[in-house]
C-alpha cells in the first residue's frame, strides 16, 4: 500500500500545482501583427512532372528531367501578417540554363470549376539542347503593395532540377 499512497501524494501535489496562480508571473499577450503591406512575402512550393490531365505520371514530384519532359512549379504565396494567400501576388520562375536566365511567368491556378486550386503553375519543357546536370532556379513574387518574397529550393545536390540522359 505505500505506493498508492505515494500516487495519491503525487496527484495532490500536481492538483495544488495546476490550481496555483503561476508563481506571480504576469502573462504576455502576443505581439501586434504588422500592418498590412508591411514585411517579405512567403513563397513556397514544389516542382512536378507536368503531364497532359488523365496522364498516370501527371503531378508526380520529382526533381530528375530528361530533355522533352515537362518541368512544372506549383507555389503558394502568403501575406506575412496574415498567413492568408495573396491574391495580388505575380510570380516568375527563374531558370538558369547555360548561362543565360528564362523566365518563365506563373498563373494563377483556381477556377470557377476548380476553387481549391489556390496556388500559382508554371510550366517548361526542357529543351533538346539543355546540357545535362543541375539547373538552378528561383521564384519570385511581388504584390500591388510593393512586398516582395523569394523561394529557393534547399541547397541539396540531389534535391535540385536535375537534367539526366
Amino acid at each position: 500500500m505505500p505506493r498508492t499512497g505515494l500516487l495519491l501524494i503525487l496527484a495532490a501535489v500536481a492538483l495544488c500545482v495546476a490550481r496555483s496562480d503561476s508563481s506571480g508571473a504576469i502573462p504576455q499577450a502576443a505581439p501586434p501583427p504588422p500592418a498590412a503591406g508591411t514585411g517579405k512575402l512567403v513563397v513556397y512550393g514544389d516542382m512536378a512532372l507536368f503531364q497532359p490531365p488523365g496522364h498516370p505520371d501527371n503531378c508526380i514530384l520529382r526533381n530528375r528531367f530528361k530533355r522533352g519532359e515537362p518541368v512544372g512549379w506549383r507555389m503558394f504565396v502568403a501575406d506575412p501578417s496574415t498567413g492568408k494567400r495573396e491574391e495580388s501576388a505575380q510570380l516568375v520562375v527563374h531558370v538558369n540554363v547555360a548561362g543565360r536566365t528564362i523566365d518563365i511567368p506563373m498563373r494563377y491556378r483556381a477556377t470557377a470549376q476548380q476553387p481549391e486550386r489556390e496556388f500559382w503553375v508554371a510550366k517548361w519543357v526542357v529543351p533538346q539542347d539543355t546540357p545535362v546536370g543541375i539547373i538552378r532556379y528561383t521564384v519570385t513574387a511581388t504584390d500591388k503593395y510593393g512586398r516582395a518574397g523569394e523561394f529557393k529550393p534547399f541547397e541539396v545536390q540531389a534535391s535540385q532540377l536535375t537534367i539526366v540522359e
